[in-house]
């Protein structure tokens, strides 16, 4: 089982005020710090797209405390360009609708560098489709679950529900974790250095056969990897590794700058690298080598 969520963080809909504001509870893990005054649309029943953008003082009317501390979340709204609770409504707005980010996607001035609102993980899904893409050309000895999964940003419960379903010898989550390649940043893990290795995060001790026979592949083929750690966070793998009797994981996560954000950065490379990874790993992985790797 290849798993990748499809969700991606954002806020619900939780009150409408009467001047035609709206506030909201958040879906995931936000700093408030990357909240105020940026773009976002609210989603309706019937799939029309609202545009607001929430609501930040300007600099020049903010008290000395309030300079120094993050806004809290509930007590942000955002701005639909109207003056009423009625007027909202009539857009169709009602609670519990879905807030997401607003942001164009666009390559950067080197191209292999990705600029998205949602990387964090339509890329993972991205990479499951064209694994199963590119096993239909190869001969391979297993029976491949390529798996969109939800609610991972709000406690990994799509993955659970479907690992349940599949119950696979094998579980691979496929994400994002944090590139340290920024001005001041360890450089543990950078954008273009190969896919990371997820060692430990909050969810799961990455299985050490899985991960050294992946080394060991990615070393045979000259594929470029890192080593990456997560002290807070996890992935789909957390709850794969659980599912019925158990089976060996492992998180395969491109190095991401920005995530939790309206805007983050990938590199093709750890992409392009990423999928020849997992494609290699699915030939390989057969029943003597499964068994090796679970029972050794």
């Amino acid at each position: 089982m290849v798993a990748g969520h499809m969700d991606e963080i954002g806020f619900i809909v939780s009150e409408i005020t009467k001047e035609g504001y709206v506030k909201f509870i958040p879906a995931g893990g936000w700093w408030g710090h990357v909240v105020l005054g940026q773009q976002f649309q609210i989603t309706t029943k019937d799939d029309k797209s609202i545009p607001c953008v929430t609501g930040s003082k300007p600099p020049h009317i903010l008290k000395e405390d309030e300079k120094v501390k993050v806004v809290d979340l509930k007590d942000m709204y955002v701005d639909l360009g109207v003056a009423s609770k009625e007027a909202v409504e009539a857009l169709g707005v009602k609670i519990g609708d879905m807030i997401t980010p607003y942001i164009e996607s666009r390559d950067l001035n080197d191209p292999k560098y990705l600029l998205a609102k949602a990387l964090d993980n339509r890329i993972g899904v991205a990479l499951a489709l064209e694994v199963l893409d590119n096993l239909q050309h190869e001969s391979h000895p297993n029976v491949y679950y390529g798996v969109g999964t939800v609610q991972e940003e709000v406690g990994v419960r799509g993955a659970a529900t479907s690992a349940y379903k599949v119950n696979p010898d094998i579980g691979i989550a496929l994400d994002v974790t944090i590139a340290h390649d920024f001005p001041g940043g360890t450089k543990e893990t950078e954008l273009g250095k190969g896919p990371c290795l997820m060692i430990y995060d909050s969810s799961m001790v990455g299985h050490v056969g899985l991960r050294e026979y992946t080394i060991n592949l990615c070393e045979e083929l000259g594929i470029p990897y890192q080593l990456s750690y997560l002290r807070q966070g996890g992935t789909d793998a957390g709850k794969i590794h659980l599912t019925q009797t158990g089976c060996p994981s492992i998180a395969i996560c491109l190095a991401s700058r920005y995530i939790h954000s309206h805007t983050s950065i990938i590199h093709a490379d750890d992409y392009e690298n990423a999928v020849r990874l997992v494609t290699e790993l699915l030939k390989r992985l057969d029943r003597k080598t499964v068994d090796d790797i679970t029972y050794r």
